[in-house]
């Protein structure tokens, strides 16, 4: 059966539909407690690092860990004082999690345009998961 609307297609729709955030603005709110960063990338994908305090959710248990119904549930994604922004290796993924998320009634939720390679390349701040672990596990 061949494919009569491909990935780009997919992802230059939802882009029309989903708000997207250039690097130096989501730099510019790291330290805004209104906003929580979501790395959705693949748990292979967070050897190269990730975004300062981002909270990780794979894409392909996102819609579970956002939707009350599922008992995957994570309650961060609750708090509608906050708005998500995802990110993915290069805003393909996170575009399309976006519009899904939209789908499903999220109004709280934009993406990085680019990506983590976006994020990197213009020397955004990132951390290892190292780092990342035991800054959280700092935390009170």
């Amino acid at each position: 059966m061949p494919i009569t609307k491909g990935f780009r297609d997919l992802v230059d729709d939802a882009m029309e539909e989903i708000r997207t955030y250039p690097v130096a603005d989501v730099v510019a709110r790291l330290n805004d407690p209104a906003t929580q960063i979501v790395d959705i990338r693949d748990i292979r994908e967070l050897a190269d690092g990730t975004v300062v305090g981002a909270f990780h959710a794979p894409r392909g248990m996102l819609e579970f860990w956002v939707d009350p119904a599922s008992p995957y549930f994570k309650p961060l994604f609750a708090d509608e004082g906050k708005e998500f922004i995802l990110f993915c290796g290069a805003g393909w993924r996170s575009a399309l999690a976006v519009k899904t998320l939209q789908d499903m009634g999220m109004t709280n939720v934009a993406h990085i345009d680019g990506g983590y390679a976006e994020w990197v390349k213009q020397g955004a701040p990132t951390e290892t998961l190292e780092a990342q672990k035991a800054r959280r596990a700092a935390k009170p």
